[in-house]
């Protein structure tokens, strides 16, 4: 009897959450079943999560950063217009530097290393590549290796600030199974509802309103339990090791060296425009930081919720750079057509 590739996937997950743990790296819960599904992908083993427990992941993920909404958060919202300015900036910033860097040391055309240099939107930007005629093998694997790189860069160089996390959660406690089950499916009908209307990560949108509604009001309390959300995060890094599946092993060492170029060159400028922005709202370096990088919304946004750094003010920039991002992908990209 074959077992289903979901099963070997997740086992292996969990072994790599289990030995990151054991060496202390940061967010080990996320950052281990993504190098360990990653390795097991490139040597050749089937794995796969699939698109149901997908959305499981991200409607809980979604509901523990909705929890997180307090009158405090709400009161501190008032500064982050200023950091969302930065925030484009450095988008902007991004969109121009990384691309020359790509062409210069690795001969890409230049529509290939605008869309390869994208700090996130993924599905938007391989929409884009077949349409733009560029490179899409080459598209993929450096975009892919940005995710993964991402995911274990980010949190050791938040951990490089010495930063405590602060966010807190609306209760303490645990909450009941009536109540996070009533959340939960709210938060699916919100999230198909946005999914109907292609708003990006439908469902951990959804559930983050809903859940942040349902909390800030008193009408539900306390939040899903521990090991329930440490599921969640082995099954998102998980996710993110599956990404390497497919992929032609001949051209993976440029395209490893590409990504790393492009993630470091955006990690620098994203860093710069949130110290700078730290400094003028007053929040931590490193909760602003995990807020402009250049990763995908639902990673960051469960690295957020492990590392206590602000999860609500890091989802909400998420989520406005992939607007921002809408905006400016269709834009360069015409400047890339006619140019």
């Amino acid at each position: 009897m074959t077992l289903p590739p979901v099963l070997p996937t997740l086992l292996i997950a969990a072994a790599g959450a289990l030995l990151f743990h054991l060496i202390g790296f940061p967010a080990a819960a996320v950052t281990g079943p993504a190098t360990a599904v990653a390795a097991a992908t490139l040597m050749g083993l089937r794995t796969e999560i699939p698109p149901r427990l997908c959305d499981i992941i991200f409607l809980i993920i979604g509901a523990q950063i909705g929890s997180t909404v307090t009158p405090d958060v709400i009161a501190a919202a008032l500064s982050w217009p200023v950091s969302l300015l930065i925030l484009t900036l450095t988008l902007i910033a991004i969109m121009l530097i990384v691309p020359i860097s790509l062409r210069v040391l690795f001969g890409h055309s230049r529509v290939t290393a605008f869309l390869s240099a994208a700090p996130g939107h993924l599905t938007f930007v391989l929409g884009l590549s077949a349409d733009l005629r560029a490179d899409v093998p080459q598209v993929v694997l450096i975009q892919t290796v940005r995710v993964f790189l991402l995911t274990l860069l980010v949190p050791v160089l938040i951990s490089f600030w010495g930063v405590t996390g602060t966010a807190t959660f609306a209760d303490h406690g645990t909450s009941s199974a009536f109540d996070l089950g009533l959340v939960l499916l709210l938060a699916l009908a919100a999230g198909l509802g946005l999914k109907r209307l292609t708003v990006p990560a439908p469902l951990l949108i959804g559930a983050m309103a809903v859940s942040a509604l349902t909390h800030g009001s008193g009408f539900v309390t306390g939040i899903a339990p521990a090991w329930l959300t440490i599921a969640s995060f082995v099954c998102m890094g998980a996710l993110i090791g599956t990404r390497f599946s497919g992929i032609d092993r001949s051209l993976l060492k440029n395209a490893f060296l590409a990504g790393l170029l492009s993630t470091l060159a955006g990690c620098v400028i994203a860093a710069a425009g949130a110290y700078l922005a730290a400094k003028l709202i007053g929040m931590p370096p490193a909760a602003l930081f995990l807020a402009f990088a250049p990763g995908g919304v639902e990673v960051m946004a469960a690295l957020a919720i492990e590392t206590g750094l602000e999860p609500a003010l890091v989802a909400a920039h998420h989520v406005f750079r992939l607007v921002i991002l809408g905006a400016l992908l269709p834009l360069f990209a015409i400047r890339y057509r006619h140019g």
